[in-house]
């Protein structure tokens, strides 16, 4: 089973804020929407390229690079060019701290 790792204080990530972080050589971005954190795997399946960046539309985040969105918290693909969901990640809030971990290969 994989480890949690820890990504930072809850209180320092603000609502519509996020965090890229690296974990077993994979980047992921981790979302405060709405005092709720979300993590995904910073890439997108259209091109490769990061996400994070992009601009949040609702509960998406948008490719900087050719606009494709992805729902941060199921991963899906919410507008085109991509048409490969985006991998996501468990994500825990234990007294403050937010903590992450890749589950994929478990």
């Amino acid at each position: 089973m994989s480890e949690w790792f820890i990504a930072g204080k809850a209180e320092d990530l603000g609502p519509g804020e996020r965090w890229v972080v690296e974990v077993d050589d994979v980047m992921i971005a981790i979302f405060n929407l709405d005092g709720s954190y979300y993590a995904m795997e910073d890439v997108c399946t259209h091109d490769g390229s990061e996400i994070a960046s992009g601009c949040l539309v609702g509960d998406s985040i948008e490719c900087p690079r050719h606009g494709a969105r992805f729902n941060v918290k199921t991963g899906e693909v919410t507008a085109p060019p991509a048409y490969e969901p985006v991998d996501v990640f468990p994500v825990e809030v234990e007294n403050g701290i937010i903590k992450v971990r890749d589950d994929r290969w478990d």
